[in-house]
């Protein structure tokens, strides 16, 4: 089937250059060479030949040993018999010396068909020059792969933002940056199961199509099941899923996952993302905090290396204790308003208009409170945060405060004035539990259009008995945008989304 978005470039539209690599596929041919390539045997990388022989003395050459390695060429200083190019490999960079003499002239002949963004491999032993580099001094040059485009120009090349997140395949070739942010990702989502693991967690996975909308409050995608004839929604949370284990009785879970919410793009944000999702049985808030804490303390040190970073314009120190703020608290020290004292939808609604604080139709009492806090002081949440003291009325899958019922057991963390998870002491109380659904029923009917519908599936588990609990959701997304110290959620994501060009 035909792809409309996807545009060939017509042959007679193609530039010197690009005339000039497509006319060497013939040579290539005739040599008896396949311009796109056979299997490599590599024995090396880049990073590693660098940090093991960087011991040679200057000028120095290690004749008996031999490596392998395979790359993509680029830089490329072609002179006479004897020419240099650079070699990058997943792990960084490496300078290759060649000579005529060494490779013979029918090797250096093919060689010299090479252009920058050609993949090769070759065989050499190390040395490092008079100016002190590390460097491969070929003995055979095997070209692999003829790049049919050349390079952006080091300097002027890719540097618009969209272009490098569309074709972000080229991003991470002449991108530095890019490729840190791009390999420092799957080494941070490693040292999460690491972690988790070896806090006797299990990790599990629960289905992504789901006929109830629930587990978070956020608008969904819908895509209609064909087999059934019904509709189904793109799961916006794992929560409920991961809760029904722990009445199965699987005590520690946790789940890495895509998450997929119909809502808008900017520099945080994703409508498709991936969160972590974990629950402790016969735990509860205080076990998360620590955790957390722990979590964060953990990627910084083992992964990354470092305790201090600077995000979104802020220093960020993780090696000291987060700090505690409760909601309530807050509000009341920035704008003087003590809604201990305002008890009631009607005064929250007064106030709300004296300080020019919007409320829309559906808000209830906490809805009110956490408005406030957003517009007055989650600006000041920068240094690692605990914001606790939630209401009720926005946690609907949270158990409520003993001491207080109109609060319930939760706190968000905060870093640089950004949402880094979310944690409950969670609901088991089915009775409640049905309660708040019916609640959240009459918000999506006063037009609260990310308010859940009644999972009574989820409810019927309930009543088997869910152990009290600790739960908590991170966004891995925003983790990493955090620990690569990246001002875009589109620069940790290999492919974000885009609107169609």
């Amino acid at each position: 089937m035909e792809n409309k978005n996807q545009q060939v470039k017509p042959v007679q539209d193609l530039n010197d250059q690009e005339q000039h690599r497509r006319e060497k596929l013939a040579i290539y041919k005739e040599k008896g060479i396949d311009p796109f390539g056979q299997k490599f045997d590599v024995d090396s990388n880049a990073a590693g030949l660098k940090e093991t022989y960087a011991y040679l003395a200057d000028e120095e050459i290690k004749e008996d040993t031999t490596v392998a390695l395979a790359g993509r060429i680029i830089l490329l200083r072609k002179m006479g018999k004897a020419s240099f190019f650079t070699l990058q490999d997943k792990t960084g960079k490496i300078q290759c010396y060649i000579r005529q003499d060494v490779v013979g002239e029918d090797n250096y002949a093919l060689f010299k068909m090479a252009d920058l963004g050609d993949i090769c491999g070759v065989h050499g032993h190390m040395m490092k020059t008079k100016t002190g580099e590390i460097t491969i001094r070929v003995s055979e040059y095997t070209h692999l792969v003829k790049a049919l485009h050349p390079l952006p120009d080091k300097f002027h090349g890719l540097t618009d933002p969209e272009d490098r997140r569309r074709r972000r395949y080229v991003d991470l070739i002449v991108n530095d940056d890019t490729r840190k942010a791009s390999f420092m990702r799957p080494k941070l989502v490693s040292g999460i199961r690491r972690f988790m693991d070896n806090l006797g967690y299990m990790e599990v996975e629960t289905p992504i199509l789901s006929s109830v909308l629930t587990g978070a409050s956020a608008r969904p995608f819908v895509t209609h099941f064909n087999a059934l004839d019904e509709d189904f929604y793109l799961r916006i949370a794992t929560e409920l899923h991961l809760k029904r284990l722990l009445v199965g009785g699987m005590e520690r879970v946790y789940e890495i996952g895509r998450i997929f919410r119909n809502e808008g793009i900017d520099t945080t944000h994703n409508p498709e993302f991936t969160s972590m999702e974990a629950y402790q049985a016969f735990g509860n808030l205080d076990d998360m905090m620590k955790m957390t804490e722990d979590l964060f303390h953990y990627l910084a040190k083992e992964v990354v290396g470092k305790e201090q970073f600077n995000w979104l314009g802020h220093d960020i120190d993780i090696s000291k204790p987060f700090k505690k703020v409760n909601m309530c608290d807050a509000i009341k020290e920035k704008t003087g308003v003590d809604f201990y004292q305002i008890d009631t939808l009607e005064g929250a609604k007064e106030v709300a208009a004296k300080f020019g604080v919007e409320v829309e139709p559906h808000f209830l009492w906490g809805h009110v409170v956490n408005a406030f806090f957003e517009k007055f002081c989650e600006e000041d949440l920068v240094q690692p945060t605990f914001l606790c003291g939630h209401p009720a009325d926005i946690s609907p899958l949270t158990k409520k405060d003993p001491k207080d019922p109109r609060f319930v057991q939760r706190f968000e963390m905060y870093i640089s004035t950004k949402e880094m998870c979310n944690a409950y002491t969670e609901l088991n109380d089915p009775i409640d539990q049905r309660a708040r659904f019916e609640e959240q029923l009459k918000e999506r009917e006063n037009g609260n259009e990310e308010a859940s519908e009644i999972d009574y599936d989820f409810l019927e588990a309930l009543e088997y008995g869910m152990p009290p609990a600790g739960g908590i959701g991170y966004g891995i997304d925003r983790m990493c945008m955090f620990f690569a110290e990246t001002d875009s959620i589109r620069d940790v994501l290999l492919f974000p989304t885009l609107k169609r060009k």
